[in-house]
Formats: C-alpha cells, sequence, structure tokens
C-alpha cells in the first residue's frame, strides 16, 4: 500500500511539475518587414496607373516574371527563419489584395498566413498590408489612418495601417508604415514625413495614455533613417538603450554603417522597426538581443563593377535584371512567456 501511495504522490509531481513548465515556455516570434519593390500584377486595372507593370509595356512584365518575382519573396520569407516561418510580415509596395493572396497562395505558404490589407489612395496605386501566420497570431481589429497634407492637398501617399491582435493572451499593436519619399530632395520632401510621422505619434500617444505598458510594433519603409527628425523628433524613436518609451531597433546597425538600401555610393536605413518599452523589455515579452536585423543573403545581393554590393532590384530603369527587391527586409525575434 505504501509503494502505491509513493507512486501516486511521484506522479502528481511529475505531472504538476510538466504542467509548470508548459505554462512558462518561452516562444520565438520572428517579425519582418519589407519593402518589395514594385509587386503589381500583370492585369490592367483602370483605377490606378499600373501601366508600367503590363505586358505590353516598355518593361514587359508579364506571367513569368511575375511569377518569379512571387517565388524569390517566398524564398525570402521562408528563409528569415531557418527553423519556422515568420508569425508577422508587413509588407510594402504591393499593389492590391489579388498580390497578396497570390503570395501567400504559394506552395510554401499555402493555408499558412491571413492576409491584412486596405487600398490606399496613393498616386502610384501602391499599398502596405500585414500577413500573419494563422496558428501564431489572432486579429483583433484593424483601421487605415489616412495621411493628409492641408498645405497639399493634391499630394497623395500611403495610409498607415494599424492592426490590433492577440499573441498568446498579449494584446499588441502593429503599424505597418511607407512614408513619403525622398525623390525632389530630402530636405525638400522632410515635411511630408514629419506629418506622416505626427500622425503616428498622435495614435501612439493615445494608446500609450490608455496603457502606458502598451505593447507596440511599428515597422516599414520610413525613407529616413533613425538619425532623422521625423523619427528621433517626432515620433521620438530612441535607441534601444535609451529608455524611451518608443525605441529604434535599426538603431544598432545604422551606427555600424549598415543599411537596407544603397544610394549614390551610401547605405540608408530607411526600413525601420519601432517597438515601445514593454515590447523591448517587458513582463513576459523582449526583443532577443535588444535589437533589429538586417536579412541579406547572397543570392539577393548584385556587385557591380566598382565592387558595391546593394539589393538586386527587379528593374533597372525599363531594363528586367530579375533581382527580387531593391531593398532588404528587417526582422526582429521576439520572446514571448
Amino acid at each position: 500500500m505504501n509503494r502505491i501511495i509513493w507512486l501516486s504522490v511521484v506522479l502528481i509531481w511529475t505531472l504538476n511539475s510538466c504542467t509548470s513548465v508548459k505554462r512558462n515556455i518561452k516562444q520565438e516570434y520572428t517579425v519582418v518587414s519589407y519593402n518589395v519593390e514594385n509587386l503589381f500584377d500583370t492585369i490592367d486595372d483602370p483605377n490606378i496607373p499600373d501601366e508600367e507593370f503590363l505586358p505590353e509595356s516598355e518593361k514587359k512584365w508579364d506571367n513569368k516574371a511575375y511569377q518569379k518575382k512571387l517565388d524569390d519573396l517566398v524564398k525570402v520569407i521562408t528563409e528569415v527563419n531557418s527553423v519556422e516561418l515568420p508569425e508577422i510580415v508587413g509588407l510594402v509596395e504591393v499593389e492590391n489584395h489579388k498580390v497578396l493572396e497570390d503570395l501567400v497562395g504559394t506552395a510554401l505558404l499555402k493555408n499558412q498566413y491571413n492576409i491584412i490589407h486596405e487600398e490606399s489612395p496613393d498616386y502610384r496605386g501602391i499599398d502596405v498590408a500585414l500577413i500573419y501566420r494563422l496558428d501564431a497570431f489572432q486579429e483583433i481589429s484593424h483601421e487605415v489612418l489616412p495621411v493628409v497634407f492641408p498645405d497639399d492637398p493634391n499630394f497623395k501617399t500611403r495610409d498607415i495601417l494599424h492592426v490590433t491582435g492577440k499573441i498568446k493572451n498579449k494584446t499588441i499593436h502593429v503599424f505597418v508604415n511607407h512614408w513619403p519619399s525622398r525623390i525632389g530632395g530630402d530636405d525638400k520632401t522632410e515635411p511630408k514625413r514629419v506629418l506622416a510621422a505626427s500622425v503616428l505619434k498622435n495614435k501612439t500617444d493615445q494608446i500609450l495614455a490608455a496603457d502606458p505598458k502598451a505593447k507596440i510594433i511599428i515597422m516599414g519603409d520610413m525613407n529616413d533613417e533613425p538619425v532623422n527628425k521625423s523619427l528621433k523628433e517626432t515620433l521620438d524613436a530612441g535607441s534601444p538603450d535609451s529608455g524611451s518609451k518608443l525605441v529604434n531597433l535599426m538603431f544598432p546597425d545604422d551606427n555600424a554603417g549598415l543599411g537596407t538600401y544603397f544610394y549614390s555610393g551610401n547605405w540608408n536605413m530607411l526600413d525601420n522597426i519601432v517597438v515601445s518599452g514593454y515590447v523591448l523589455n517587458g513582463k513576459g515579452i523582449k526583443v532577443e538581443d535588444s535589437k533589429g536585423n538586417i536579412f541579406r543573403k547572397d543570392w539577393m545581393i548584385y556587385t557591380n563593377k566598382n565592387g558595391d554590393q546593394t539589393p538586386n532590384r527587379t528593374y533597372v530603369g525599363n531594363k528586367y535584371v530579375g533581382g527580387v527587391s531593391d531593398h532588404f527586409p528587417v526582422y526582429f525575434k521576439m520572446i514571448v512567456k
């Protein structure tokens, strides 16, 4: 009888221990932001100026080139984390919902991801979107934040996509951005990016006022670097060791002279990931190594005659060169208990 009681005690202790360990398992989540450079389909949309990306255009953008682009993007997404597919992926420069369906419908991504996308008023017809793994993230709601310019009402740009969802039992706010470009000069166009940053800042301030421990992830192609006014001053995103309410995870790589976009012989950190302090290092959640990362592989790179290595883009002007994108993606790994 004593032996039976002893075995029962051991069994109960073992089961309780296993349950306790399971409850405290740390899970790694990979969050990616990627400017996919003009992901257009081959079908004419009369509502947007997509004539540049049609089979009969100078670019001769056909189904073969489109499918290669999709396959290359899938290869990037699947290689960011060699163990499992990224849980959250923000995408910039997508034409419409169809290209997103085509992307997540490819063999390696099929039945893995859901899509969040809304059409933007952008003058080129490009949007931002979010795809997320169905088994890892649950959408609660989403909205768009329009970026309107009172002094230039005819200028149209991308809305900011705000997605609220849950990872395990934690509510997460994700913002996907694509701020106005630098075409026309950095200084001349800076006010437009500052205004976009102020729209985002107003929203994050509201969230943090309601919950100072809110978990916020901001990503996208800001067309500005971590030290520029829009990010450092307007958004008030400091370096990971600054103690700021919002921190830019790309500061360390930017300080090391790295970047995601190569222009006129210089690297630019135009793709940024900003998180709130309670994502960086909060209770039951933290960013691995307290920094973001640039994802680059040899097959994504073009080496020019000067030896400069740059992201291998799909086109140079109207010449098809078959690269995947003119930007490298950025990502971070988040540990959630």
